[in-house]
């Protein structure tokens, strides 16, 4: 496997209800990030799940929830991830974050190669 740069995983997960001034919080976050020119990003809709308020979400046919969970994935430079994670929690205070370290194989626009990396 080739590696071609660092980056970071930014994962937010909420709710599928969850809004931001009367518009789904999930398309609010996915078009702020695409005004700020983020390399990369996608929301998932799961098909169950549950949070801090070990609310069941499901999928299940006699239980069918609107309010199913979301991730949004976002991966770009370490530097930029770092950069939005204050304006997106602000965004979004009831959501939770996680962050990894991980190797791009196939950069996308806008995450750098290393200078140590060749190829």
């Amino acid at each position: 496997m080739m590696t071609t740069g660092k980056a970071k995983q930014l994962t937010i997960y909420l709710g599928e209800t969850d809004q931001l001034h009367h518009r789904a919080l999930y398309m609010a976050i996915i078009e702020w990030l695409r005004e700020k020119k983020i390399a990369g990003a996608t929301a998932t809709r799961g098909i169950a799940g549950f949070g801090a308020s070990s609310h069941l979400h499901t999928a299940n046919i006699l239980r069918l929830s609107m309010d199913m969970p979301i991730t949004i994935t976002v991966v770009d430079a370490p530097a930029t991830i770092d950069s939005i994670i204050e304006p997106l929690g602000a965004m979004a205070p009831h959501a939770m974050f996680t962050v990894h370290e991980v190797d791009v194989v196939r950069p996308a626009v806008g995450v750098a190669k290393t200078s140590s990396d060749k190829g």
